[in-house]
């Protein structure tokens, strides 16, 4: 026996595997297989124009002065 992967291009394919199921001519492992890559925090590297990230960093240096330490306890 082999297993393949498949790329179903025709919602007509999904009863076709079904039909051979039942014949006991393949079995079907997993109906649902995303081929998509995960992402990482790296793809997104230089989506943030300089002159943005400075104005996030402002904006949470300043935030950040206004914690309340003892409001954690």
């Amino acid at each position: 026996m082999e297993t393949v992967l498949l790329q179903i291009n025709n919602n007509k394919a999904y009863k076709l595997l079904k039909d051979l199921e039942d014949l006991n001519i393949v079995k079907v492992l997993k109906k649902s297989v995303s081929t998509e890559k995960k992402r990482s925090a790296h793809d997104f590297l230089g989506l943030i124009s300089k002159a943005d990230m400075a104005i996030i960093d402002k904006a949470i240096e300043q935030d950040c002065e206004n914690i309340d330490l003892d409001g954690w306890k």
